[in-house]
């Protein structure tokens, strides 16, 4: 029989969440989730946190809007619907390409918010009709949870008391 429980301690203020954190990185115990109405400056280095990916994806999709401008652009104008505009053949690319530097930004930007969007909703399993993962919808509003998988409950709730917590919840995993 598995005696593993799920911890949850529950702060208002976030200076004692972050007193929390600190306490039970120095005891090293894992702290497996922590759920915040606000981002928390420093959190992320007190949990040990390893840096985000996100900003290689944003590059790798810019350069996937950029691509697309220049592909849009080369085949209107060269291909699809050649114009002589005023004299100038529009022979090749190269020699119209400033006239599409300002559309081709925003394709870079609009590829990149967009999709950087929608990779962080994916990886955070918040794509629609994705069952909700906050287990107090008061970390919505205004506390602050902390959450434990672990079977030394007397540790952690003693911990969470020392800290300042407001609420323990202990639950079978």
């Amino acid at each position: 029989m598995s005696t593993t429980k799920i911890i949850y301690g529950l702060y208002a203020d976030d200076d004692d969440l972050m007193d929390g954190v600190k306490a039970f990185r120095d005891k090293g115990i894992a702290i497996n989730e922590v759920y915040s109405p606000f981002p928390v400056h420093g959190l992320d280095k007190a949990l040990g946190l390893k840096k985000t990916r996100i900003s290689d994806a944003a590059f790798i999709y810019a350069v996937y809007g950029v691509t697309l401008a220049i592909l849009i652009s080369w085949y209107t104008m060269n291909h699809d619907w050649p114009q002589n505009i005023g004299g100038k053949p529009a022979f090749t690319w190269w020699e119209n390409m400033p006239a599409f530097v300002v559309p081709m930004f925003e394709l870079m930007v609009f590829c990149a918010a967009h999709m950087m969007s929608l990779t962080y909703l994916v990886r955070n399993k918040m794509y629609p009709l994705a069952p909700p993962q906050n287990p107090d919808p008061r970390t919505t509003d205004d506390k602050f949870l902390m959450e434990f998988v672990s079977d030394d409950v007397e540790t952690i709730k003693q911990i969470l008391i020392d800290t300042g917590v407001e609420e323990i919840t202990v639950k079978d995993a």
